[in-house]
């Protein structure tokens, strides 16, 4: 007898259909997520619905919708702003900057105040700003030239000025001296090194004759020629840069 041929078995490949299928979705679905991280939202909302529609025809999970909103979402988004703008509620810490601001600006009208009384302006001048309230003092108001002696007159200004700057908080005063780039050459005052710093020291000095004012936080810098706000290459200029400054800070809480 012929031995019959033994029939090989017939594959089912009949997984390969669903199997494509799920590599082509795979493979449309990160082409949809790699386009949407380049374009904005609207155009993520209409790729997800035209490919939803293209392959499944209806609603799928890459059509975008909004959350709905309830009364608990609403109280949030107003709790992050006073118009429910989306700005965070401010912290203590930023609270306190703008009350220790606020009264750097009313401590800066009364001196304001003062200076237009006294008839000072120009030569007294203020500047508000992140580094705290600066208060410059031109040249002639305090020394004579060349010369780091307060005048008698000057000595007043110094004491009403000294009275303004009690306040509240407790503030570190910085007080710097000036110069143009003339060189000073005299025996007791050997550069503009010695000249800036003791106008700044003597002006300090005289300010802290009021009790009220606390001395350890005081300081006084004498920056010679090399902080110059103008250029020395006329008159003007070297007048301009010819000055005393008073920085008072914002508070700092000690650690």
């Amino acid at each position: 007898m012929k031995r019959k041929k033994k029939h090989e078995e017939h594959v089912d490949e009949s997984w390969l259909i669903p199997y494509a299928d799920i590599l082509t979705l795979l493979l449309a679905l990160f082409i949809v997520l790699f386009a949407a991280s380049e374009v904005n939202s609207q155009k993520f909302q209409e790729i997800s619905e035209s490919f939803n529609k293209e392959l499944q025809g209806g609603t799928g999970i890459l059509e975008y919708q909004a959350p709905a909103e309830t009364p608990d979402s609403t109280s949030k988004l107003a709790d992050l702003g006073e118009n429910g703008d989306g700005e965070a509620p401010k912290t203590d810490e930023e609270i306190a900057l703008e009350q220790d601001f606020k009264e750097l600006g009313e401590v800066r009208e009364k001196i304001e105040a003062y200076i237009e009384a006294q008839g000072l302006s120009p030569r007294l001048q203020t500047e508000l700003s992140a580094k705290g309230l600066l208060l410059t003092i031109k040249e002639g108001v305090l020394y004579p030239s060349g010369s780091a002696d307060i005048t008698p007159e000057a000595e007043k200004m110094a004491a009403e000025i000294a009275n303004l700057l009690v306040t509240d908080l407790p503030r570190n005063i910085y007080i710097e001296g000036h110069t143009d780039n003339v060189p000073v050459q005299t025996k007791e005052y050997p550069s503009n090194w010695e000249l800036s710093s003791e106008r700044a020291i003597n002006f300090m000095k005289i300010l802290l004759e009021n009790n009220e004012l606390d001395p350890r936080k005081f300081s006084a810098t004498g920056y010679g020629e090399f902080q110059p706000v103008t250029s020395n290459d006329t008159p003007e200029g070297r007048a301009e840069n010819r000055r005393v400054e008073v920085l008072i800070s914002p508070f700092e809480k000690e650690n």
